[in-house]
């Protein structure tokens, strides 16, 4: 990574800092739906094991989605303030000004995780795997928020105001619920059943579970990975054709 981009990500962080409502709620509403599903609706749902087991890859994505929903809401308000147009004149390109905002977005997504993971285990999360599956599952989830962060500069880039960039990244939060994350696919209703198990988050959950529960996860890293790529690839060449559109 550039000087630049490094220094763009320190100043977004330190933006987070000083917006302390925003960075509370990115970092407690996960915390507080894992709460929810766990304790109101978990003794209602059969998994075949421990709600809570079962939950936390769900909540580690949901973290990933509000923390996208901040960077895209970022990205917005540099482009209305005119902050760009100084970042210009220093010579700095639109990769490292999107560059930072992604790594700031990183960093802060894998703070969120760290309390979901710690609040999991204060409540009876009991992983099982090994160092080598807790090291896979923890790069598999930094190329998850790497994709949905450039998906969100992206989305941050499109949108006219920072209230439309949050509306924008809603799907981004509405994604998990339709997937393997809170209940098991098959008591869905039949017609949700294919999108469910091919939608980009189903083979991101199944290994993220696979791999912290030491259980076999067949080829679903594979596909989870090659998804985390697509999305990376697209969201990066259209967050470069947005950036240079609204320069122009």
């Amino acid at each position: 990574m550039s000087t630049a981009a490094l220094a763009l990500a320190g100043r977004s962080l330190r933006i987070s800092r000083r917006q302390p409502d925003a960075l509370i709620t990115a970092l407690m509403l996960p915390v507080m739906l894992m709460l929810i599903f766990v304790y109101f609706f978990g003794g209602a749902i059969d998994t075949g094991t421990t709600y809570v087991t079962y939950v936390v890859p769900g909540a580690m994505l949901l973290c990933a989605g509000f923390g996208a929903a901040s960077t895209a809401v970022s990205v917005a308000d540099d482009m209305r303030n005119g902050v760009i147009d100084r970042f210009r004149s220093l010579d700095v390109g639109g990769v490292p000004i999107l560059a930072g905002h992604v790594s700031a977005s990183v960093l802060r997504n894998l703070v969120s995780t760290v309390l979901v993971l710690a609040v999991a285990l204060a409540i009876g999360f009991r992983p099982q795997s090994s160092a080598a599956g807790f090291l896979a599952a923890a790069g598999l989830l930094v190329a998850y928020i790497t994709a949905i962060s450039w998906l969100a500069a992206a989305l941050g880039l499109l949108a006219k105001t920072p209230e439309a960039a949050g509306g924008f990244t809603f799907l981004m939060m509405f994604l998990p619920y339709p997937s393997s994350a809170f209940v098991p696919i098959d008591t869905m209703p039949g017609w949700l059943h294919g999108f469910a198990e091919n939608q980009p988050l189903t083979p991101v959950i199944e290994s993220l579970r696979a791999l912290l529960l030491a259980q076999p996860a067949g080829n679903a890293p594979w596909v989870a990975l090659g998804w985390c790529a697509a999305i990376t690839a697209v969201a990066v060449a259209l967050a470069g054709a947005l950036f240079r559109r609204r320069t122009a």
